[in-house]
């Protein structure tokens, strides 16, 4: 995925408007006054959104006589959560890291304590 396609995607994820059509359209395909309904704004608003998520290539649209149903497109979902995948592995190998620091330099601490605890009279 080049990184044009990559900010166009995260783009147009970036609304909750057309998050929530496309996750209409992973249940399968709507027509736009379909894809309008649950929402308080008018087709063409409606419209325009789609527009964003056909140019990121999340949806498409075909044409059935006088219908032209939407539906969602998988590849570029999995190509951008194939992008997150790799930070999300780097960064928990970095937590990991961190976690295996802090417990070696629990072990340090309590090492002097036990030591003088040892020294103590009982």
């Amino acid at each position: 995925m080049t990184s044009s396609q990559l900010d166009s995607t995260f783009a147009a994820l970036a609304d909750p408007t057309r998050r929530a059509i496309l996750a209409r359209l992973a249940a399968g395909e709507a027509s736009v006054n379909e894809l309008a309904a649950p929402f308080a704004m008018t087709q063409p608003a409606i419209s325009k959104h789609l527009k964003v998520l056909e140019r990121a290539g999340l949806i498409s649209r075909r044409q059935e006589a006088q219908r032209r149903p939407r539906r969602a497109e998988p590849q570029p979902i999995a190509e951008a959560s194939g992008w997150l995948e790799r930070y999300r592995k780097s960064l928990e190998a970095n937590f990991q890291r961190l976690d295996s620091l802090l417990e070696e330099m629990k072990a340090m601490e309590s090492k002097p304590e036990a030591k003088k605890r040892e020294g103590e009279p009982r």
